[in-house]
């Protein structure tokens, strides 16, 4: 089932940190932002304009990592004075704080529950806490670096963790073993996070790369080489079915995984892109840089259809475009049985013998098609007074936030257009599209819920197009 994708847009923007921002993450009701920063605070700002912001100062040191409880009643900080607070995110500021390693704290990570925490360190291990009394459970010490990232699988039944001694780890919870690594031959991942489905980890990496593994299978699914820089932060949409990256290029990438496409490069930050967070609905993402700047962004996916179970498709992707990159195509998943069944019979007559002609369009299109960019440049928020200390909101009047939507001209017959970009979305999960390869085929993702495709209209392309 096809759907229309409109342009992300920028909602707000915040300014308020003194400093680089270094985390950003949204309350489960929406009502409330927290960020940290090297400034040493944590930041709570309101998305009702008329509500002020509040600053928490407690930390000595820089706040790297900031998340709200799943319930939302509480707001945990990592700093690099080494120690984890917990924040009530009200006007009081009340908190209590405990010594959680021997070094900074990268990174503070809340369980599906909210009952744990999961803290990275630079003294090189990973530690479990419970939150109600911030009693430490137990200790994983397999990294010989820095720990950047540590973080619970949805079913909190996993640990992933990343570190500067090139490992992506992955963890049981239970017997406290590390059951695989992956190893980054070319750089560290400053960042790793689970799908929402569990079945699948992404890494954002220092070259400049983004990649999504099996967890089960060990395998890479996919491949991204679509920044010029750092990739500093990543998030999963709540559906699963999108990815966004934040970088030091100062760009964000906005990920279609099913179809393994890039559909949005955002321009708003003025320097390095240093996290970014979809909000716990999927209808808004955060982003936060070194420029000091909160931006908040209106993901306009509402259109798109979640209820269809649909799978990740398996492929690397690169572009003719800079930044360019050499990758391997793998073959794409098979499309799910049942799935094939449910929808041949809706689709059948709309197709009326075509989808032999239009498989082997879709199957050149992302090699022989010519590709364009077209921006757009959104007005600027009006400054709105949203916080306490002389922090105030500010309309982006010296930024300019763009959007790049990736296009294509096809080459199409007008009078196949129409047709032939209804279909084009769906040929992947109708047909096994074969692409060349000497990569074997590797064990299908187990089916997962996520969004459809990425509406053709919209001319996307092949991922891994730059700016």
């Amino acid at each position: 089932m096809s759907y229309v994708l409109s342009d992300p847009t920028l909602e707000r923007h915040f300014k308020g940190h003194r400093d680089n921002v270094t985390s950003v993450d949204f309350s489960c009701n929406m009502k409330q932002i927290a960020t940290g920063s090297m400034d040493s605070c944590v930041m709570i700002w309101n998305m009702k304009p008329q509500m002020r912001a509040y600053r928490f100062d407690g930390h000595k040191d820089a706040v790297l990592s900031v998340q709200f409880s799943p319930s939302g009643h509480l707001v945990a900080s990592a700093s690099r004075d080494k120690t984890v607070r917990l924040w009530v995110p009200s006007m009081k500021a009340e908190s209590t704080a405990f010594r959680a390693h021997t070094a900074t704290v990268r990174s503070v990570n809340f369980s599906g529950d909210g009952q744990s925490l999961v803290t990275a360190s630079d003294d090189k291990t990973i530690k479990v806490w419970t939150v109600h009394r911030q009693k430490f459970l137990f200790s994983l010490n397999r990294h010989i670096n820095w720990v950047r990232c540590a973080k619970f699988s949805p079913d909190d039944r996993l640990i992933v963790s990343s570190s500067d001694d090139k490992t992506i780890k992955l963890w049981d919870k239970n017997s406290r073993e590390c059951i695989h690594s992956f190893y980054e031959h070319a750089g560290y991942a400053n960042q790793v996070d689970f799908h929402p489905s569990g079945t699948c980890i992404a890494a954002a990496s220092t070259d400049n790369s983004v990649k999504v593994w099996d967890i089960r299978s060990h395998k890479m699914l996919q491949h991204y080489q679509v920044h010029s820089g750092v990739v500093n932060s990543l998030s999963f949409h709540p559906a699963g079915n999108f990815l966004i990256t934040a970088s030091s290029d100062s760009t964000m990438k906005i990920l279609d995984l099913v179809e393994g496409k890039l559909l949005y490069t955002l321009h708003g930050h003025q320097g390095p892109v240093t996290c970014v967070a979809f909000s716990r609905t999927g209808e808004y993402f955060a982003s936060g840089g070194s420029d000091e700047q909160v931006m908040v962004w209106k993901t306009n996916f509402d259109g798109a259809d979640c209820t269809d179970g649909v799978r990740l498709q398996h492929k690397t992707t690169s572009s003719s475009q800079a930044p360019q990159a050499n990758s391997t195509a793998y073959p794409p998943f098979n499309s799910h049985p049942s799935l094939l069944r449910s929808q041949a019979s809706e689709l059948s007559e709309h197709f009326n013998g075509q989808d032999s002609h239009a498989a082997a369009h879709a199957q050149s299109g992302s090699h022989s098609h010519s590709r364009a960019t077209h921006s757009l440049t959104y007005r600027n928020p009006s400054s709105i007074s949203s916080s306490t200390h002389q922090t105030q909101t500010q309309g982006s009047s010296q930024h300019q936030p763009r959007v790049q939507a990736q296009a294509s001209d096809e080459g199409v017959p007008p009078g196949l257009a129409s047709t032939l970009e209804h279909i084009i979305g769906q040929l992947d999960i109708l047909t096994q599209i074969s692409l060349t390869s000497s990569t074997a085929v590797l064990p299908p993702l187990p089916q997962v819920s996520l969004r459809g495709f990425c509406e053709p209209s919209l001319g996307c392309v092949s991922s891994g197009g730059g700016t």
